[in-house]
């Protein structure tokens, strides 16, 4: 208001600048209206919100989907777009093509069980858990040509289920069996057969201990191992037992 008065009284700008007490820049963007900002470049934009949420629908529904095949479905429920801007949108809503990651396929009481045992640790201190000495078989396997098809997710979405890729069958492949914790790691066995509850008892026998006399010395420690057959196997249970 004060520079518009000034201004209808003939004022000069850097008079007006003084008495409205800002910068000399500022009056004139004013005086000429540039303090609106310049029109919004670019064409309208062809989708409205409604369309847009159709299009989150779809790819959530099946995040495996290619660009072409998300287009193909969005377009056949009315929306006028071209390739290009289904793309665009949805890298607008969040989503980037991933490589999946791979995890075991896990049926609901094998989730469950998982579940109990994380909330029953959940408050667990640094130190407790520096007691703590994990151990698993893994097998690396030898990968050929691509690796599948890739996955729309969103950040943070990596580990959610319905954008993980399940891991059910394996090609040419390594089983190795390791321990490690925050004192460090042990030595790797190389396992050239199934493990059985024999197997198994070997390796903790030849590995195992000498991992923990390694990491541990004399101080106590807790052994980690998963629910595998060979692991919950009475010969197994009796070896520790027994030691």
């Amino acid at each position: 208001t004060t520079i518009d008065t000034l201004h209808k009284e003939g004022k000069t700008q850097k008079v007006i600048a003084k008495e409205a007490g800002c910068s000399q820049t500022s009056v004139s963007k004013h005086i000429n209206r540039e303090v609106k900002g310049r029109k919004r470049c670019g064409g309208k934009k062809c989708t409205i919100n409604r369309d847009n949420r159709t299009l989150e629908r779809i790819v959530k529904q099946n995040p495996f989907k290619n660009v072409g095949e998300i287009h193909k479905e969005w377009t056949a429920a009315g929306v006028s777009a071209s390739r290009t801007t289904t793309h665009r949108r949805m890298q607008d809503m969040g989503f980037s093509c991933r490589v999946p990651c791979v995890k075991p396929l896990l049926n609901n009481r094998q989730r469950q069980k998982r579940l109990a045992w994380a909330k029953d640790k959940k408050d667990w201190t640094a130190a407790e858990w520096s007691k703590v000495m994990f151990s698993d078989e893994s097998k690396f396997c030898i990968p050929f040509g691509n690796q599948g098809p890739r996955v729309w997710r969103k950040r943070g979405e990596a580990q959610n289920p319905r954008c993980l890729r399940s891991s059910v069958k394996f090609p040419q492949s390594v089983m190795v069996w390791g321990a490690m914790s925050s004192a460090g790691v042990g030595l790797l066995c190389f396992l050239r057969s199934k493990v059985n509850a024999a197997v198994y008892q070997d390796i903790l026998e030849h590995f195992m201990l000498p991992a923990a006399d390694q990491l541990y010395g004399d101080a106590d420690f807790i052994f980690q191992q998963e629910l595998a057959p060979a692991h919950s196997a009475k010969a197994s249970s009796t070896w520790f037992k027994d030691h």
